[in-house]
């Protein structure tokens, strides 16, 4: 695609962008690419991680530096440059290097990458201007969903307003926003197609009976997952003396109705005068009714403590599972490799449905350790391309396999190992290469592949040009944005109607703010000419997004 000429004032001002990660490759190759952006990059090395792939890229100044520290970002010329990047996996050190940077250039647009977003969301009022987003919170529910069948985060909260992702056969018609892909062809899926009633993938509004059913389900899962495990919990021993003593109790007061004239009742409330000391002397008793009234009592006093040694033996028994790692049999649970910032996210969402979890990680002290054990989920320590170290986790009566290793080998490798056990398991592959994927699903059969990279980069890409990204729709291997994009003066959406934005662009707009009301217009009307300061809610494919946004700020042509 031709590159975007963007010809605003300031628009030789460079951007800055710290890090040598995918996400970094990823997001300097789209702001080159896709917003004709300079960019100068901060790095340790040029010989380190995906230093040498950046480097390679055209139009970009490299900085090698330990940090980024005052001495770096003069060199970068931080003071002249319209926005930063910084994209450490260290929370603590990007707010550092915000803040020595805010001090360089004032008006210097700041772009944070942040794992816990709590805190995220509170340092981002320390700045004039700040984005604060998470790669990993934007990849998680592509994962999550993949690994349940489904396409799409089935949620998105826009505007305040809960939208979903959906088949079209499955939401009532007057309910669809906009249809999103043509998915016929399962490995060139059409995005945004140009027929409105094409799509068979549509984005639509929710609404309560919804929600109802979607709680309801998870409910479902929840006891489903509770019923499937509960044998692994469970004392056989101490449950099978249990069964025995209420079986004696109900032939102790079975003969005491038949033999001693008793009703059922009056037998269990005369067995319990004579526990206190207030009924007739066992002499007074024929021989049966005396021998039955001794076994009530021996009974009656055992049971409670038995119940109460089957229910803390299921307690201790669930908690040494957790802490040793599946006992079995586990069924219909997700296998999760890797407990880093994704793997982390998914994990917490999958038990959120209500979806048994078994974790694998080769490293003792991976962020996601803790919340793991927390939840009560089992971790296995131990190398997950290793046939045993599956096999305890189940993988043979697994529902899906979803490897989030930041190494392509490790997860492919994972992967493979898995399917030799199981030829027909759902695996969702974590792999940065685009065009690696694609063969490892051709060559491998492999479901779905995904990569963290390619999903967040646009976001953090238009955070640094000043447009907020406000969700994610992956479709395969591919991505749909969903953003807001505002009319400026002057600029090539000025007095364009809806219906024209929509075959000019690669997008849909799904709402409309009007320059003189508050509220988002969910249903705009496509002959409504722009003017300035409308605001625009649209899906867009990620060269779309580029275009409309480069029409939002300079002169149409």
């Amino acid at each position: 695609m031709p590159t975007l000429q963007l010809r605003r004032n300031d628009r030789r001002r460079h951007l800055v962008v710290c890090g040598d990660s995918p996400l970094a490759f990823r997001l300097v190759d789209e702001l080159i690419n896709r917003y004709d952006e300079d960019v100068t990059v901060i790095l340790r090395s040029k010989q380190e991680n995906y230093g040498p792939r950046i480097a390679q890229l055209s139009r970009v100044k490299v900085i090698e530096a330990a940090a980024p520290d005052n001495g770096a970002f003069q060199q970068a010329k931080l003071g002249s440059a319209r926005a930063l990047a910084l994209l450490g996996s260290d929370d603590a050190g990007n707010i550092h290097a915000a803040l020595l940077a805010q001090d360089i250039n004032p008006d210097l647009r700041l772009v944070l990458r942040q794992f816990n977003m709590s805190l995220g969301h509170r340092v981002r009022t320390l700045f004039a201007d700040c984005a604060v987003l998470s790669d990993a919170a934007m990849a998680a529910p592509s994962f999550v969903a993949a690994a349940l069948g489904r396409e799409g985060p089935t949620h998105i909260r826009v505007s305040g307003r809960t939208l979903y992702v959906v088949r079209r056969d499955e939401v009532d018609a007057e309910r669809i926003i906009c249809g999103l892909a043509d998915t016929s062809d399962s490995t060139n899926a059409d995005l945004l197609p140009a027929e409105p009633h094409s799509g068979d993938l549509v984005l639509a509004f929710t609404n309560g009976p919804d929600v109802v059913r979607a709680v309801g389900r998870q409910r479902g899962r929840f006891m489903a997952a509770v019923r499937r495990n509960f044998g692994s919990v469970f004392n056989r021993k101490v449950g099978a003396a249990a069964l025995a003593l209420l079986v004696l109790l109900a032939i102790g007061t079975t003969l005491f109705a038949t033999f001693g004239g008793y009703t059922w009742w009056n037998a269990i409330y005369e067995t319990a005068l004579d526990v206190a000391g207030a009924a007739q002397p066992l002499d007074s008793l024929p021989v049966l009714n005396k021998i039955t009234q001794v076994m009530v009592t021996i009974v009656g006093i055992s049971i409670i403590p038995i119940i109460t040694a089957v229910a803390l033996d299921a307690v201790v028994s669930a908690r040494l599972a957790a802490a040793a790692g599946p006992k079995g049999p586990f069924r219909d649970h997700v296998v999760v490799i890797g407990l880093g910032q994704v793997g982390v996210r998914v994990v917490a969402q999958l038990h959120d449905l209500g979806v048994p979890v078994v974790c694998i990680d080769k490293n003792d002290n991976a962020r996601g350790i803790p919340l793991a054990k927390r939840l009560g989920l089992p971790v296995i320590i131990g190398d997950a391309s290793r046939d045993d170290t599956l096999r305890a986790a189940y993988i043979g009566t697994s529902r899906a396999l979803v490897t989030l290793s930041s190494h392509d080998v490790v997860n492919l490798e994972a992967a493979l190992t898995a399917r030799a056990i199981r030829d027909d398991l759902l695996v969702i592959l974590r792999l940065f290469d685009n065009d690696f994927a694609r063969l490892v699903e051709r060559r491998f059969d492999i479901n779905v592949s995904r990569s963290v990279s390619f999903l967040a980069a646009p976001a953090f890409a238009a955070a640094m040009v000043e447009r907020q990204v406000i969700g994610t729709i992956p479709v395969g291997r591919r991505v749909l944005l969903i953003a807001e994009v505002p009319v400026g003066d002057g600029t090539g959406l000025n007095r364009l109607t809806i219906q024209e934005v929509e075959q000019r662009f690669e997008v849909r707009v799904i709402g409309l703010q009007r320059r003189t009301e508050q509220r988002l217009d969910w249903q705009p009307s496509a002959e409504h000419q722009l003017v300035p300061r409308d605001r625009l809610m649209v899906v867009a494919t990620r060269s779309g997004l580029g275009q409309i946004l480069a029409g939002s700020i300079s002169s149409g042509q």
